[in-house]
């Protein structure tokens, strides 16, 4: 498959920026009077990208990259691929970064000045880090060092920590891209972290991915300062985060009506396993292991004792009696396993014919960000519903730490993030009272 790429810089757009978004490099390329931008080459549906080199007097250096990209794919505002998220286009992107980089970094080597630009020099060094596959970081960058944590740790963390490991390393190479700098270690400090919320702001990212992020390198150089390396972590401060925790549970009064609704009898599977979730509080990777060789008896109590796929950590949970009841109805077993894809399908359709069927705003991805969408509640249901339910239904019933020993949350903070805090049995009481007061001042005469 050919990779194609177009990209187009004028450096003349860029100035309609805020001055604040401005970074170093460019403010160079002012004071020096020298630019410069891509265009389209040739005529062909692929084309290729021509670089120009644009000197104080108004002379044009013309140098074609090994890049192209058809006009369709180019998103000519923020000059780059449309979709950077897209396989063939976000490897694309990645080789547009370097390039950037490569430019700024040979141009900020001959101190912005057009006369003594080499040609040869240029295309070899642009040549080298758009071709090349696997990038060699100098060992004082932020990059490299993070590629190093997170390949010291390949063997002590679960697949989804790695993966989320990766987004950060790869929005933190978007930056790079974005500033025309590789980020060194001595360059992480609080001009960083204000550049880089920045950044995230523009891109319309969420706070929380920012954050997440910054944390996530505050982790990398709390690693190198054990190692004896001298970082600037202390000032890595984030404001603080206002967060609307708000997300979707499936009270005990919804439960009781999915439990005790007819259904289908290849849905009747899906649904006891929501139940078993929602009394029990595991994650769908636990939960659906779940069998009799798992069971213990424990001063009379049926419990269940297993290892936490995502923690690792040891479990003995007592059985709710919903889920004993479940047992006792599958000839004291547990319901037969459904793949998770398809668990998630059809939990969503058992929650819609039980009627759960009132609008709640959720975060929902369209186009190439989350945004919050009221949609009906039995279309935002997913496996990860039952670990919340659970925790959301029983706090303030039993006490935290008992139910943090059931979850298996290290740490109550992490386990508040589990609570949704609109109670509503406090409401449905609050109601009642307004119910009541209506009546006595206003119906009875």
């Amino acid at each position: 498959m050919v990779e194609q790429i177009f990209i187009f810089v004028n450096l003349t757009v860029v100035w309609e920026r805020p001055i604040s978004s401005i970074n170093s490099l460019f403010i160079k390329a002012i004071d020096f009077m020298v630019t410069f931008s891509f265009k389209l080459f040739g005529d062909s549906e692929s084309r290729t990208i021509l670089l120009e080199l644009h000197g104080e007097q108004g002379q044009i250096h013309e140098l074609r990259t090994p890049l192209r990209i058809t006009k369709e794919m180019w998103d000519e505002q923020r000059q780059r691929p449309i979709n950077i998220y897209l396989k063939s286009c976000k490897r694309l992107n990645i080789r547009l970064d370097r390039m950037r980089i490569a430019i700024a970094s040979y141009l900020d080597s001959i101190g912005w000045k057009f006369e003594k630009v080499s040609l040869k020099l240029l295309a070899s060094r642009i040549r080298k880090n758009v071709t090349v596959r696997s990038m060699t970081y100098d060992p004082k960058s932020l990059l490299g060092n993070i590629n190093n944590y997170i390949s010291s740790r390949a063997h002590l963390i679960c697949t989804s920590t790695h993966k989320r490991y990766i987004v950060f390393f790869n929005l933190l190479q978007r930056f790079e891209g974005y500033r025309r700098r590789h980020l060194m270690i001595a360059d992480v400090n609080a001009e960083f972290v204000r550049e880089f919320l920045s950044y995230c702001k523009e891109e319309a990212y969420n706070n929380s991915t920012a954050y997440r992020t910054v944390n996530f390198v505050k982790t990398v150089l709390n690693h190198l300062e054990k190692r004896g390396i001298r970082t600037f972590v202390y000032e890595l401060e984030l404001p603080r985060e206002r967060k609307n925790s708000t997300f979707i549970t499936l009270s005990e009064d919804e439960l009781v009506k999915i439990k005790r609704m007819d259904l289908p009898i290849n849905l009747q599977a899906a649904r006891d396993w929501l139940i078993i979730s929602c009394y029990t509080g595991q994650r769908v990777s636990d939960f659906m292991k779940f069998n009799h060789t798992m069971i213990e008896n424990v001063a009379g109590q049926e419990c269940i004792s297993f290892v936490q796929q995502k923690t690792q950590r040891n479990i003995l949970l007592p059985l709710h009696p919903a889920v004993l009841i479940i047992k006792s109805q599958n000839e004291r077993h547990f319901p037969d396993k459904i793949p998770s894809k398809r668990y998630n399908e059809q939990i969503k359709e058992v929650v819609r014919l039980a009627g759960i069927n009132g609008l709640v705003n959720i975060g929902k991805r369209i186009g190439f960000r989350v945004l919050r969408v009221a949609i009906p509640k039995w279309k935002a249901v997913t496996s990860h519903i039952g670990r919340r339910s659970f925790a959301s239904n029983f706090y303030g019933k039993i006490p935290t730490s008992l139910l943090m020993e059931a979850t298996g949350h290290s740490s109550e903070q992490m386990f508040h993030r589990y609570i949704n805090h609109i109670d509503t049995e406090r409401i449905r009481s609050l109601q009642l009272h307004f119910e009541e007061a209506y009546r006595d001042k206003f119906l009875n005469k």
